[in-house]
């Protein structure tokens, strides 16, 4: 995969350093210079030392990826919310987890990514997760098609350019939430589990959760949520602390009595700048069914 830049600059400046300067780890160098890639200045080769002039185009040719053998294909369907040449945007479904782990060894997204890249017959074929969700949380997962679309998009995850927000459905005292507002509460291991958290106001890691109210039924609330720190089950430890666990999460206290056997959680919604086209791209998703359908039910059984 080529990519090219003109170099506007009047000061000489060393191919490394103007790459580094691009985005381009010295990893993806080394992964040119060794394994069969080029670097090209006005298509001449040249190394990594030569010294740009204004008006220079600089190319430089990324050897392809070869699949990961251990990462057995998965034949069920994705759906592809938005894909280009470098980034695939899939919703993901209630139930399946993002990578394979212990428990999840197969059928994760990441299996099925994986046979849909190579049913595509891509060039690249290593499976990039940028951004995951958790098994019962459903939405929008971002994935790159090759090493450095992966790396570009890290940046902007460290540098928070890339805006994920969420939707929940939580019960209990919805009434005590505000149409928007922010909980900062620390969150640190529950020392009883080992897999739950707890929120804390004296330490913890430093945790931020801004959300906007966009329906209230009775006990029942649908809120939009903006994550400002990526702390583990953050939503869901933030809501429960203020009295207004998300529905279906039994770690957390979550109403289990109106059909919803997983937290009521869902990523609709993805923004970020994209680091080749510099294009604003905004994906949406609407709720899922199990979701709509309790929204709907209260309704009808208060009366709103």
């Amino acid at each position: 995969m080529e990519f090219s830049w003109t170099y506007q600059e009047t000061e000489p400046q060393a191919i490394k350093y103007f790459l580094r300067r691009q985005g381009v780890s010295r990893g993806l160098l080394a992964k040119v210079k060794f394994q069969g890639g080029k670097i090209k200045v006005n298509q001449q080769v040249e190394n990594v030392l030569y010294k740009l002039k204004q008006d220079d185009v600089l190319t430089i040719d990324i050897p392809a990826e070869a699949e990961h053998e251990t990462l057995v294909p998965d034949e069920t369907p994705i759906d592809v919310v938005f894909e280009d040449d470098h980034y695939l945007i899939v919703n993901k479904p209630i139930g399946v987890a993002s990578i394979p782990a212990q428990y999840h060894p197969r059928g994760t997204m990441c299996h099925r990514v994986k046979h849909y890249i190579l049913n595509q017959g891509y060039e690249n074929l290593v499976v990039h997760v940028v951004t995951r969700l958790d098994r019962d949380t459903s939405g929008l997962m971002l994935f790159a098609k090759h090493g450095f679309a992966h790396a570009m998009m890290d940046q902007e995850l460290r540098e928070k350019k890339l805006v994920k927000k969420y939707q929940a459905l939580v019960s209990g005292q919805v009434s005590e939430l505000s149409e928007h507002s922010e909980i900062n509460l620390g969150i640190e291991r529950d020392l009883t589990s080992l897999v739950k958290r707890q929120t804390t106001e004296t330490g913890g890691l430093v945790s931020r959760t801004e959300y906007w109210l966009n329906q209230r039924v009775e006990d029942l609330a649908l809120v939009d949520i903006r994550l400002h720190t990526g702390r583990t089950h953050q939503i869901r430890v933030h809501f429960a602390a203020v009295g207004c666990p998300l529905l279906g999460d039994d770690l957390y206290g979550g109403d289990l009595e109106r059909g919803i056997t997983r937290q009521a959680l869902h990523c609709g919604e993805l923004n970020f700048t994209h680091p080749f086209t510099k294009e604003e791209i905004c994906c949406q998703l609407p709720i899922p069914e199990d979701m709509e359908q309790v929204i709907e039910q209260t309704i009808t059984e208060r009366g709103h």
